[in-house]
């Protein structure tokens, strides 16, 4: 039997991208009330389960569990989660982590990450997405790999677990490279690495058994001050809304039609 696992998987409640995005309030961030969790998490979700299948999954004593930080309604991507197979889930929530950018979001996360491996048990690897579908930033990873002092391997499309050893093919174009990493790692993976599972009634209804614990900075060891707009590097100073579309420019053909559309095209400076 291959060893144990324990797995922290990354997962984000983002704005439903069927959804125009919208900035809210005096410190324009970002409207979360029409939330889901974000598509690319999924991939993460779905490498970990395979790795704790593998290995005898939670009767072998592999560990799942999946990590939200947000307000009250990022609970949803956790419970999501846990309907398509994670085995526990953590929400990180607290007043002032409002506003975090992706400094002292990773901040927070790193300290919830250090509280997880306090039970006696270290955390072996965190596994995220290749990026949130909101920010789309790629940070998370890096900074948390940095903060925790851990190896990291980002865009794997491929990952393998043996021997104490991460192993990851990374895809760029048309060259691929094998990258390997002792544990415990920080991994993000791409939307190459599988092809997610969706929660079936079974598992819908096994999620209303399994276990959320709820943290708040106090629980973590993580002062107000560091999070939130006042621990932010970076600041939203305006926001606009983007300009309504206009009616495209309609080229009737009266035989001229290619030299209207190549006048057309060198006026945008296209050609």
């Amino acid at each position: 039997m291959e060893e144990t696992l324990k797995i922290v998987v990354l997962v984000k409640h983002v704005p439903d991208a069927q959804f125009d995005r919208h900035i809210t309030g005096p410190a324009n961030t970002t409207d979360r009330e029409e939330s889901i969790l974000s598509e690319l998490d999924e991939y993460a979700l779905e490498a970990a389960l395979q790795l704790a299948e593998e290995r005898g999954g939670p009767k072998a004593g592999n560990e799942v569990i999946a990590l939200s930080m947000g307000p009250a309604g990022a609970v949803n991507a956790v419970k999501k989660s846990l309907q398509i197979g994670a085995y526990s889930g953590v929400h990180l929530s607290d007043d002032a982590l409002a506003g975090s950018d992706a400094a002292a979001t990773s901040l927070a996360l790193a300290a919830a990450i250090r509280h997880l491996s306090a039970d006696g048990r270290p955390v072996d690897l965190v596994l995220t997405g290749m990026a949130s579908t909101d920010g789309e930033t790629s940070l998370i990873p890096a900074q948390l790999a940095e903060r925790l002092s851990l190896p990291q391997v980002t865009f794997a499309s491929s990952l393998e677990i043996a021997g104490g050893q991460v192993t990851a093919r990374r895809d760029a174009g048309p060259y691929s490279e094998t990258v390997e990493a002792p544990l415990p790692a920080v991994v993000s993976v791409t939307d190459q690495i599988n092809e997610p599972r969706y929660p079936n009634f079974k598992g819908i209804l096994a999620a209303k058994k399994k276990k959320i614990t709820s943290l708040t900075l106090s629980d973590i060891g993580v002062e107000a001050s560091q999070v939130g707009l006042a621990g932010s590097w970076t600041v939203v100073e305006s926001a606009e809304a983007r300009p309504p579309r206009t009616a495209g420019t309609i080229i009737t053909d009266e035989g001229d039609a290619g030299i209207k559309l190549v006048d057309f095209l060198a006026a945008q400076k296209l050609l």
